[in-house]
């Protein structure tokens, strides 16, 4: 396995309460909110070695396709990251989950040839810099697989997102930020975007600040990145 030695942190994400919360909340959405088909969608046609970031309770597991050799999956919260461990043994693929942040990725560059990111860059302290170590880390022409919160189109729920952003949300939800732009976000880290659908979960009812969603697929180019002086 391609790690390197990084320092981190021991907990360098801690929301014991949340996750606690998120575990159970997450299986529920999973088996009757319809998010386990959207898992699928998303990791369809991998192959090779993964990295996927911030892999909470490890439920994305179980939809790795059997082309995947190995998947790395870093969970940086510990109550999460043990249930995630429990999930990797029960894999058909090979899994190692290790902690990790999002903005000091502890592997080589290019090592892999995809990158899952499912309903986590709405968490990283700082997400231009959590797509720049994704990037680093992907082979050339490599895959951003994601599947995230995203701004809502509608000018009043996207008001609902900011202010929910700047108060009680984040403290709530384990850091997670609403507003926030993946696509652009994406867009400007350096990766082409390929296809991609919004989504609304639950798809009736009344909205939440995280009811907007985005699936889809970027590309880091071949071009190759130029080195830092």
């Amino acid at each position: 396995m391609h790690l390197r030695s990084r320092k981190l942190p021991r907990d360098a994400v801690h929301h014991p309460v949340f996750a606690r919360v998120y575990a159970r909340l997450s299986v529920t959405a999973d088996l009757k909110g319809g998010v386990a088909t959207y898992r699928e969608e998303l990791l369809a046609g991998l192959s090779g070695r993964v990295i996927e970031i911030g892999a909470g309770n490890g439920l994305n597991f179980a939809h790795y396709p059997g082309a995947v050799s190995e998947v790395v999956a870093l969970e940086p919260e510990r109550s999460l990251r043990q249930l995630a461990v429990r999930s990797g043994l029960r894999a058909e693929v090979p899994v190692d989950v290790v902690p990790g942040a999002a903005e000091a990725l502890p592997v080589k560059s290019e090592a892999f040839d995809a990158a899952v990111a499912s309903l986590v860059l709405c968490t990283v302290r700082d997400l231009p810099k959590a797509l720049a170590e994704i990037r680093r880390v992907l082979r050339p022409g490599g895959e951003l697989r994601f599947f995230e919160h995203g701004l809502a189109p509608g000018r009043a729920l996207a008001a609902a997102q900011r202010t929910a952003d700047r108060t009680v949300w984040p403290f709530l939800f384990g850091g997670c930020h609403t507003a926030r732009n993946p696509l652009a976000a994406i867009e400007a880290a350096g990766f082409e975007l390929g296809t991609y659908r919004r989504l609304r979960i639950p798809e009736k009812g009344v909205p939440f600040p995280s009811s907007p969603c985005v699936l889809g697929v970027a590309r880091k180019p071949f071009v190759p990145d130029m080195p830092h002086i």
